[in-house]
């Protein structure tokens, strides 16, 4: 989506993390960098982590700890937001903020902490590899925007504005998820597969995802001034590209492996898409993915 460029841009709950960029120690030898990859793209990608990451990660990164956080000082307008990708997540967590506020009384802004290559968190040490995620103990959003690079290069995911947005309202989605108690849901759910809480909790962040985009453009700033321009359908199929590309049977496929639904942990590339179009369609009310039956997931 496009912002409007004089709309100003609120960045409270945005903050940048710096200087702990290293060696990622990916240069493994190709059945243990699958391994890692796959424990990483298939269990984390997009999603949300329910622990902290496998000890394994630290052995993979080499980590450097001294780390600097400030505000986006230079995302200040849509202007911004249309040319640099971090600005881009600044502005939609603004709008993201603005509708969820709207749909939930007992609503709370999550964080968004963009930062470069690796850092620390309380669900553990986070890199790019890893993806943007959603860590429930401190409501925090994480995104590296180098990510996207790597989502389309290696995915063949859409390199649109929107494409990049709809990753941040997938994990603004968790943050609704655990809101609402479904989260809970899901840490309770002991099975595994296509139908298991993990599947229908990704599904639920794409639907409140698709939900969110029909009324971004509703989002202004302090003068009144829309932050963003009405979707268009060239976007929305931006959007359905990404949420397409990290499907479970497309991430196996893109390693090499057979499609197993034993091991989905996000639902295919099908099955992410039609729950990004049912919010888009029909609201955040029509996200019950806990509800519903395997066959209709």
């Amino acid at each position: 989506m496009t912002f409007n460029d004089n709309a100003r841009i609120n960045t409270k709950n945005v903050s940048k993390r710096s200087g702990g960029r290293g060696r990622t120690g990916l240069k493994l030898g190709g059945s243990s960098l699958l391994v890692i990859g796959l424990l990483f793209l298939g269990s984390n990608l997009l999603g949300i982590n329910l622990m902290p990451f496998a000890d394994v990660a630290n052995d993979v990164i080499n980590q450097q700890t001294s780390q600097s956080s400030s505000q986006l000082e230079a995302c200040a307008t849509g202007a911004d937001a249309n040319t640099n990708d971090e600005c881009r997540m600044a502005g939609a967590a603004d709008s993201l903020d603005q509708y969820w506020e709207t749909q939930l009384d007992d609503y709370r802004s999550p964080s968004l902490v963009l930062f470069d290559g690796h850092t620390q968190t309380q669900c553990g040490s986070a890199s790019t590899q890893i993806g943007p995620f959603y860590c429930p103990p401190e409501e925090g959003i994480y995104v590296d925007t180098d990510f996207f690079a790597m989502l389309s290069t290696e995915y063949g995911a859409s390199t649109g504005s929107l494409a990049q947005m709809y990753v941040l309202a997938h994990e603004w989605g968790h943050h609704m998820s655990k809101l609402l108690g479904q989260l809970d849901l899901a840490n309770a759910d002991r099975s595994t597969g296509a139908a298991s809480g993990s599947v229908r909790l990704e599904l639920q962040a794409d639907c409140f995802a698709g939900a969110w985009v029909q009324n971004a453009s509703k989002a202004h700033d302090d003068a009144g001034v829309p932050l963003l321009k009405p979707v268009t359908q060239t976007e929305l199929s931006d959007a359905l590209s990404a949420a397409a590309a990290v499907g479970d049977d497309n991430l196996m496929e893109s390693a090499g492996m057979q499609v197993n639904p034993d091991r989905f942990t996000h639902g295919t590339s099908e099955q992410r898409q039609k729950w990004f179009e049912t919010g888009y369609q029909e609201g955040p009310t029509s996200c019950a993915t806990f509800d519903v039956p395997a066959a209709q997931l």
